[in-house]
């Protein structure tokens, strides 16, 4: 924006009716609010500089924002206030777990849905620097921080609005498990501005509605974080799992939190950070989320924290993760669990078992596990995940030499393929032809016909 004078934030602040001197008190109380000590002592000097053009740094825009959205009672983005978060670093703020998340997730899901935008952060590299998380003592308050902040809507939340979230979550949740998290992120994102994220600067009646609202949007915000991990899009993944887990502690909802800890600890596996993974993991097992949980959410816990301690090395500590997560399954049933957990059954759980001993290197023992995941799948309702199991399934069947095996299960997967968007099926297919390439010029005719239906399946999938 160079050194052009910011008229949107000087005529935010006309306004707001506030001096520059009250701008300046009131963004270092919102700031000590939020723990950001290096806003609290903003000088008149420091908005003239900014309406005079000059970018805030670090986190002053946000907390600026949020000054703003509390005296004028309304939501605002970076782009209200005419400053350029993206020229210094500001699309990564939602790893940092100071910001206040309400104007963060508010602008995350604006720039979800604008194509253009989302395209552009698809690019912004995943962040294992933003994985470090607060200290117990910042857990341990984030209740008593979200119940003292002041409501920037007269509106008064409902068991009705919370109730609203809870549908749209377990929808897209369903919907999520058959096509990929590709189809219906945009819906989803829509629901959650507009609908979702309003709600946290509303009132409430009593302190448990509040927490009920913040652990239901908390959900909501985890399926869009999940959503944009199987779409590959990993950066976006990540800042909407932090906020959610954030979102989380100030509900004061341990096992709600452990399962976007383990969602967070999954995506690192995934992407090749054993070590942050295992500390995320590791946190999702402590006492007030591993123990506070249902069994069939301890057991998915278990086996994620399996898959950490595999992919780091710790053969006995993978082992011993595997039981616990079976022995949690064989004591789970379908009536005290939450929804967001009903998905893990018996095929889940051999299918992470797989992947945790795959990464052992321990191929016959994973393709064991990978044959019972794909027996006893609903295979319809979990399109998705049944897919990727196959193209796994043909991973380990082809390292071990037994080529057409692997071709006649990579051909099954693609079937199951058809109409899923989904980053990792579309990783599968990727991984797919790599292993075929060495083997392509002797593997005849089938090889052939399933490596062109592999081209026109990415094609598809886009």
């Amino acid at each position: 924006m160079g050194r052009a004078r910011n008229v949107a934030l000087a005529a935010l602040l006309r306004e707001a009716g506030w001096s520059q001197p009250q701008v300046a008190a009131a963004v270092a109380r919102v700031a000590a609010e939020s723990g950001v000590r290096e806003l609290d002592a903003i000088s008149r000097s420091h908005i003239a500089m900014w309406v005079q053009g000059t970018q805030p740094s670090g986190q002053a825009p946000h907390i600026l924002r949020e000054t703003l959205s509390r005296r004028l009672g309304r939501r605002l983005t970076l782009a209200d206030l005419g400053l350029d978060g993206e020229a210094n670093g500001q699309t990564d703020s939602g790893s940092d777990w100071s910001v206040e998340p309400v104007t963060v997730l508010a602008e995350l899901g604006s720039d979800d849905l604008d194509m253009h935008r989302r395209k552009m952060l698809a690019t912004t590299a995943y962040s294992a620097a933003g994985l470090v998380l607060p200290t117990a003592s910042w857990w341990a308050a984030a209740p008593a921080t979200a119940a003292e902040r002041s409501a920037v809507s007269p509106r008064l939340v409902t068991q009705a609005d919370i109730d609203d979230i809870h549908n749209l979550t377990t929808f897209y949740s369903a919907r999520d498990q058959q096509r990929g998290g590709a189809s219906g992120r945009s819906a989803l994102a829509g629901h959650l501005r507009d609908e979702a994220v309003p709600l946290l600067g509303s009132r409430f009646r009593t302190d448990q509605l509040r927490r009920d609202t913040y652990s239901a949007v908390a959900e909501m915000t985890y399926l869009a974080g999940w959503m944009a991990f199987d779409a590959s899009e990993h950066r976006t993944a990540q800042r909407y799992l932090t906020l959610a887990a954030r979102i989380a502690a100030e509900a004061g909802d341990g096992p709600l939190g452990g399962h976007i800890l383990r969602a967070l600890a999954h995506q690192a596996v995934d992407l090749g950070h054993p070590r942050r993974a295992l500390a995320l993991a590791d946190a999702s097992m402590s006492r007030d989320r591993y123990s506070q949980a249902s069994h069939r959410e301890k057991a998915l816990l278990a086996i994620v924290h399996a898959r950490a301690l595999a992919a780091d090395g710790d053969r006995a500590g993978t082992l011993a993760a595997i039981n616990r997560a079976e022995r949690d399954l064989s004591r789970a049933d379908n009536h005290s669990a939450p929804s967001r957990v009903g998905f893990f059954q018996e095929a889940s759980l051999a299918h992470e078992t797989a992947c945790a001993l795959r990464d052992m290197g321990q191929p016959l023992d994973a393709e064991i596990h990978f044959q019972r995941s794909v027996a006893t799948r609903r295979r319809q309702q979990y399109a998705r995940t049944h897919s990727v199991t196959l193209g796994y399934l043909g991973a380990v069947q082809v390292q071990q030499g037994r080529l057409d095996e692997a071709c006649a299960t990579w051909n099954q997967a693609l079937d199951a393929m058809a109409g899923v968007q989904s980053g990792r099926a579309r990783d599968v297919i990727v991984r797919m032809q790599r292993d075929l390439s060495p083997v392509r010029q002797r593997g005849g005719r089938h090889v052939a016909e399933l490596d062109r239906r592999a081209r026109g399946m990415l094609r598809a999938i886009g």
